[in-house]
């Protein structure tokens, strides 16, 4: 998922690892609106702040995915969460794109918007600003329309099983690209922990192929209804050489500072990071 914002979703079904198992029991709380409210709507959700943090993110995909770079046929979004702004400049880079999330509540909250049904969450003013930033001259409306034409399946994922997606999956594997937002480090009990997730998703990806990575910096709990949810604090040393270990050249890491206006009492983030890596291909 995604927020400003850790993200309630990849997680972890219990195992032999009583950490994952306690995280995926406190997820069992969680609320996908409420989520949503916290950290998509006003005053984080407000996109005409040129220094918001909505501004930011939608800058750093926008301008990754501009390079020509990212590009293939098959992208899966680890951990989507109740949200889709992720993914709205990738759409046309990928034609095969799957969605994941560890609970049934966000996988909903996915069909809900990919089908236009009652009570989806209104994520235009999204669409819209990325519309403004890319400068194709597409509409929002376009946007859209692409993103759901490309989402080919919703999937349930655990990041803590060696294989996230499972046996079987249906999703093209390996993928072209991952891209994941407020997923490893909301659902890790510690540093351990989100090593050994980013390893497992690591394997569903291609050599050579591109990671994505926004995460949160610095960050030990959110809001989500009434789940208090724990985070493993991360630091840019930390996203940095977690991404070494798991065999990737980082491509681009940078950072923003979360203004205190923006410090709205839901969660003790204190920034955002932003990670472009590529798996480096075995001699």
């Amino acid at each position: 998922m995604s927020k400003a914002d850790p993200k309630p979703a990849a997680g972890m079904a219990p195992d032999s690892d009583p950490g994952p198992a306690a995280v995926a029991s406190a997820y069992q709380r969680f609320e996908p609106h409420a989520y949503l409210r916290n950290n998509y709507a006003p005053p984080r959700g407000d996109l005409s702040r040129p220094d918001g943090v909505g501004p930011w993110k939608l800058r750093c995909l926008a301008q990754t995915f501009a390079t020509g770079e990212v590009s293939g046929h098959s992208l899966i979004d680890i951990g989507s969460g109740p949200t889709i702004y992720q993914l709205l400049s990738a759409c046309a880079h990928f034609e095969d794109i799957t969605l994941t999330d560890f609970l049934e509540v966000n996988r909903q909250e996915l069909r809900l918007w990919l089908r236009e049904e009652p009570g989806a969450f209104d994520w235009s003013t999204y669409s819209r600003h990325v519309c403004l930033i890319e400068g194709k001259g597409e509409s929002w409306q376009e946007k859209e329309l692409q993103l759901r034409a490309r989402v080919k399946r919703v999937l349930h994922i655990d990041v803590h099983q060696p294989q996230p997606l499972g046996a079987g999956s249906p999703a093209p594997l390996p993928a072209d690209a991952l891209v994941s937002t407020f997923c490893l480090e909301a659902v890790s009990p510690d540093l351990a922990s989100f090593q050994r997730a980013l390893d497992h998703i690591t394997t569903l990806l291609r050599p050579g192929g591109h990671l994505l990575l926004i995460g949160a910096l610095e960050e030990s709990w959110y809001l989500a209804g009434e789940a208090r949810l724990a985070v493993v604090p991360v630091g840019k040393e930390e996203v940095t050489e977690a991404l070494v270990r798991s065999g990737y050249e980082v491509r681009d890491l940078r950072t923003y500072v979360m203004p205190a206006c923006l410090q709205t009492g839901v969660d003790d983030v204190k920034g955002i990071f932003f990670a472009w890596a590529q798996k480096k291909v075995a001699m």
